[in-house]
């Protein structure tokens, strides 16, 4: 099926990490031009893909300019945020509020700017990255797991709200996806079972594309066979 993104403008945030690059590489395949927001101040000459430097995704006035100045958008894909574990009792307020952050305040206000920006063209798509832990309670990480609740809570509600608009909103749920920081990380665990970044790029691809014509208000779990 042709996904018809050739020339269609696309943001991608968290586009340097473990599954970032998977999902750029798509997407450029695809024929789309993309935009990836960095915090760093890194610079990248390839075709198909702009880098914005120094762009932090939990300022609101950060996160409000980078839309506005782009041009109309047909999708935005989120995929910054970050992993971080510790027992219950002994999560801090800060901890909390540094995943709330890097989690759901960053998924938020790319996806609120994002529909300001897809109105301009009248349609669009929105595709967020929950995860297994907010599905399935496994303790150890409670903070992780409530901000990926409220991705999985802000992804079918705001797709409710925006479905008039032909604006599809969805999210991906993997669990534990094979990178290198993972290996490292669990060297004794089987990486055979574990979603390949390359694997959730083709399904986030196509759900960001026109030829996703149905699928709104969807939680899609990608866990591999764990």
């Amino acid at each position: 099926m042709a996904l018809e993104l050739k020339g269609k403008q696309i943001v991608i945030t968290g586009g340097n990490g473990g599954l970032g690059g998977a999902v750029v590489d798509a997407f450029v395949a695809a024929g789309a031009v993309c935009y990836l927001p960095l915090r760093s101040t890194r610079t990248e000459l390839r075709p198909g893909v702009e880098v914005l430097p120094g762009v932090d995704l939990s300022s609101e006035a950060e996160v409000t300019s980078l839309y506005a100045r782009l041009p109309p958008l047909w999708a935005s894909v989120h995929l910054a945020g970050g992993y971080a574990g510790a027992p219950f009792v002994e999560t801090t307020m800060q901890f909390f509020l540094q995943q709330l952050d890097m989690n759901l305040t960053t998924a938020f206000l790319c996806c609120r700017e994002a529909v300001r920006n897809m109105r301009r063209g009248g349609a669009g798509r929105i595709v967020n990255v929950c995860s297994k832990a907010a599905l399935v309670p496994n303790g150890g990480a409670v903070a992780y797991a409530v901000a990926k609740a409220g991705v999985a809570a802000l992804t079918r509600s705001l797709a409710e709200e925006v479905k008039s608009e032909n604006i599809w909103v969805n999210a991906v749920a993997p669990s534990i996806i094979d990178t290198p920081a993972n290996r490292a990380a669990m060297p004794k665990a089987d990486a055979s079972r574990w979603p390949k970044p390359s694997e959730l790029a083709r399904t986030i691809l196509w759900l960001s594309s026109p030829a996703n014509g149905l699928t709104s208000g969807a939680v899609i779990p990608v866990y591999g066979s764990t």
